[in-house]
């Protein structure tokens, strides 16, 4: 059982399980009700839509890195941001960017994603 017991260790304990290809702990990161938003457009309701998700990304080849940039604690929420990227053969990088996400503290004492919005820090302003 993966238990995350800081918050701010949340985005390097998900590139651990993505680069070791387990898609059972992956999914113990997350609240039964969460919600991902994968990119612009596409949102994932649940585990079972979210481990739909999760089987896209372990099929991209290479190595995930995520560090945060900041973690933001209120009592039993957090709110994250990570700047993440895939190193694929020959330095290619088939997934890069920067994610906003909130998770919160469960009667556990583990922290859980609750909002994971794999692109929410590196989408383009809306100011011009």
């Amino acid at each position: 059982m993966v238990i995350v017991t800081r918050p701010h260790e949340m985005n390097e304990t998900f590139a651990r399980l993505v680069n070791a290809r387990d898609l059972a702990g992956l999914l113990e990161l997350y609240e039964p009700s969460a919600v991902v938003r994968i990119d612009a457009e596409r949102t994932f309701h649940g585990t079972d839509e979210i481990e739909t998700a999760l089987r896209d990304l372990l099929r991209v080849p290479g190595t995930l890195t995520s560090r945060n940039a900041y973690c933001l604690e209120h009592g039993d929420l957090a709110l994250l941001r990570a700047d993440y990227a895939i190193e694929g053969e020959g330095g290619v990088r088939p997934l890069a960017g920067s994610s906003a996400e909130i998770v919160r503290r469960g009667d556990d004492g583990g922290w859980r994603y609750v909002i994971d919005h794999a692109a929410g820090a590196s989408l383009p302003s809306q100011i011009q």
